[in-house]
């Protein structure tokens, strides 16, 4: 399955079973709300200064990870 972001705004869709707008079931959006807001939380608790590299060592690392057989 190919991820899709989300396009936001007018795009979305909350009816049915899939957004309209990037075809994502909603329990998979649901989801990863969760798991963004999960981050967001940890990283404010950490009060860290820069949390833009926060961000882009998550996305580096999974992406790493993601990648490993």
């Amino acid at each position: 399955m190919k991820f899709n972001p989300c396009k936001g705004g007018a795009w979305c869709e909350d009816t049915g079973t899939h957004c309209n707008g990037c075809g994502r079931s909603h329990k998979e959006i649901a989801e990863t709300k969760v798991l963004i807001k999960g981050l967001v939380e940890f990283a404010q608790k950490q009060d860290y200064e820069n949390p833009e590299d926060f961000a882009q060592f998550i996305g580096e690392t999974l992406a790493r990870k993601l990648q490993k057989p």
